[in-house]
């Protein structure tokens, strides 16, 4: 009689969670989504009102999914529910793939041209714009930007801005002097 009750005693305790005869596939299959969004965050050190806040739920309703998810885990408090979670998702939920996308190795492609150059290269150079027609080939002020100029072009360029910034600020107060003249009469 004595073993027939610890054998009721034994195939009572196969529901409590606690049991050892409990498996840990069994335990991550009967936690819901809600409870391991919640335990999610656990993990994380939050609170149940910094869960409740980031789930958009009552605090109460945290506190209940918290306390049901540790009965299916057989812990004893949070941090206990916390670690068996953790170490069950590691098992049950672990992350298929890392995101992170590698490029693969470039490799030389053979060149069909002769000498290995196209005959009809494009030559890019930078702010040029490549249009059809008789002005692709050159730029719209030649070679007055590139930026490998001798210091004696450069010199020059830099004084013929000049002589125009000169000529347009003689140009303007010219204006100005004949507008102030015709308006005073």
């Amino acid at each position: 009689m004595h073993c027939a009750a610890g054998f009721f005693d034994n195939s009572a305790n196969m529901n409590d969670s606690r049991s050892p005869h409990f498996g840990d596939a069994e335990r991550w299959a009967r936690l819901t989504e809600k409870q391991r969004a919640c335990l999610d965050l656990l993990l994380e050190r939050k609170s149940s009102k910094q869960i409740a806040r980031i789930l958009g739920i009552a605090k109460p309703t945290v506190d209940q999914r918290i306390a049901t998810a540790r009965a299916v885990l057989g812990a004893a408090d949070r941090d206990e529910a916390a670690l068996r979670y953790a170490r069950l998702k590691t098992v049950y939920d672990p992350v298929i793939h890392d995101p992170a996308r590698i490029p693969l190795p470039t490799r030389l492609v053979p060149s069909h041209f002769p000498n290995g150059d196209p005959a009809e290269t494009i030559a890019l150079k930078d702010g040029a714009f490549i249009t059809e027609g008789p002005s692709a080939s050159q730029p719209p002020f030649g070679d007055l930007w590139r930026p490998d100029h001798s210091l004696s072009k450069r010199v020059m360029m830099m004084a013929a801005m000049l002589v125009m910034a000169v000529i347009l600020i003689l140009a303007g107060l010219a204006i100005g002097r004949e507008l102030t003249r015709l308006i005073s009469g």
